[in-house]
């Protein structure tokens, strides 16, 4: 027999069947190298629904007793690596159901009654992505934190904003933090709200009809900590919105970790020198010794694209499913793994990073200098002088010209220099005309002055600690 029809004559899939199944197709639709991840879940939702068929009086009590004894074994066996996974018994569940049997005889083959491998999976997925909501959430709590931190050292650190990456007005280096972490607090109350809708118990709904059996879902629910009951058993075993709806948060989230690294990294080069990146989060080169790459930020930058991937992969998977499971959903789990760990692995990288960032805030200001960045306030000036608008921008228009023939910021002409381009412009126009000046004149609620910046992290922390 060659190789490629090779079968396993030890396994038949069911009584059904009358050959067992190919080699390489039992290897090719085990998931067992992949969600043996939820083991911790699995053995949960398997005592609570012994729990929960004990109590409707299709366990009995000692029986309940040794499935809970082997199931806290095999946990500890798992924990060890002690276990034998096989891919003979294809998923999580049935390696754990039959290491339970083994251990515990015939009353391991009770354990499934009144629910589906479906419905289990379903069950498996959603606490194994609560738990890592439950883990996400004080790292991203973390991040805030270190940004607020950065924020607060640098609040009256002047910086260039951009716009088209050109020079536009003066902000503070903490002003621009703040920013991002407006960003992250949106992530975080999208992750809120996803987890929301995780923590629905699907369990009960079996292969897809419910069952028979007079079970107790609220009880179920009761114990694993669910919200809320899934009310239509064909949905329960085949909806996967919430692994898309946290693949989506995950690529906003790494959109808004990438869009932070592309500045990281622009701010640590030789061109910007705006920033100082700690050494251990960079690396060198195998050929020029005088390199410091910033390869954190770089590859959080990169992973964002892998986690756009598994987004369309989940959208695809279920965009021609119908009703209600198939087998196309093993193919959830890989995207959502590797989605969860992108996410703790960047934000982890980035927790630690932020708050040891160091600012050259000599560097900073003196390119807030260039690129005329009070020509705003200039043009402000002159309509409070009475001119309009259009017209104050047209005459700042003339003097920024004059200014980069002549090589001077706009602070650097005389006043009769500025005087021969409108004759309002009086001696008061250079306190309007600094740095220190443009950043102070916008204060008010999510202005630049750094007295509205410290009182915009004091409102954070509040918000945080709350």
């Amino acid at each position: 027999m060659s190789q490629d029809n090779q079968v396993n004559t030890a396994k038949l899939s069911s009584a059904r069947f009358t050959e067992a199944t190919d080699a390489f197709v039992e290897e090719f639709t085990a998931s067992i190298q992949f969600d043996n991840r939820m083991y911790h879940q699995d053995i949960q939702g398997s005592i609570a629904h012994a729990k929960m068929i004990t109590e409707a009086g299709i366990l009995t009590q000692n029986e309940l007793e040794d499935i809970i004894g082997g199931l806290t074994q095999i946990q500890q066996e798992i924990e060890k690596g002690e276990f034998q996974w096989s891919i003979q018994q294809e998923d999580i569940h049935m390696n754990i159901e039959a290491r339970l049997t083994a251990l515990i005889g015939i009353t391991g083959k009770k354990l499934h009654t009144g629910r589906s491998r479906n419905d289990q999976v379903a069950t498996d997925i959603r606490l194994y992505l609560r738990d890592e909501i439950d883990a996400i959430l004080p790292e991203m709590k973390r991040l805030q934190h270190g940004i607020l931190s950065l924020a607060e050292k640098e609040a009256d650190t002047i910086m260039p904003g951009f716009t088209h990456l050109q020079t536009a007005q003066p902000v503070t280096f903490g002003h621009h933090m703040m920013a991002w972490f407006e960003m992250i607090k949106r992530d975080v109350e999208r992750l809120h709200d996803c987890r929301k809708r995780v923590n629905t118990m699907p369990l009960g709904s079996a292969a897809l009809a419910g069952t028979t059996y007079p079970i107790n879902r609220h009880l179920t629910a009761e114990l694993l900590g669910f919200d809320r009951i899934s009310e239509n058993s064909l949905d329960g075993v085949s909806d996967r919105d919430f692994a898309i709806e946290f693949t989506a948060f995950a690529s906003t989230f790494l959109m808004h970790l990438s869009r932070f690294s592309e500045e990281l990294v622009l701010w640590s080069s030789a061109q910007f020198q705006f920033i100082d990146l700690p050494d251990r989060f960079c690396t060198g080169s195998s050929i020029m010794p005088q390199k410091k790459n910033p390869d954190v930020p770089e590859l959080v930058r990169g992973k964002t694209g892998r986690v756009y991937g598994h987004l369309m992969s989940l959208l695809t998977l279920m965009k021609s499913q119908p009703l209600a499971y198939n087998k196309d959903n093993q193919e959830d789990k890989e995207p959502l793994f590797d989605a969860v760990d992108t996410v703790r692995g960047s934000l982890r990288a980035f927790a630690d990073m932020v708050p040891a960032i160091i600012v050259k805030r000599d560097m900073t200001y003196a390119a807030a200098k260039n690129g005329f960045s009070t020509a705003t306030d200039l043009a402000d000036y002159l309509v409070k002088k009475g001119l309009p608008f259009r017209d104050a921008h047209e005459v700042v228009g003339l003097a920024v010209a004059y200014g980069v023939k002549n090589k001077l910021d706009l602070s650097e002409m005389s006043l009769e220099t500025l005087q021969g381009f409108h004759p309002d412009i009086t001696e008061d126009v250079f306190e309007v005309l600094t740095l220190e000046g443009s950043v102070a004149a916008r204060n008010h609620l999510g202005g630049t002055a750094p007295e509205q910046v410290k009182a915009a992290i004091a409102r954070a922390k509040d918000f945080l600690n709350s």
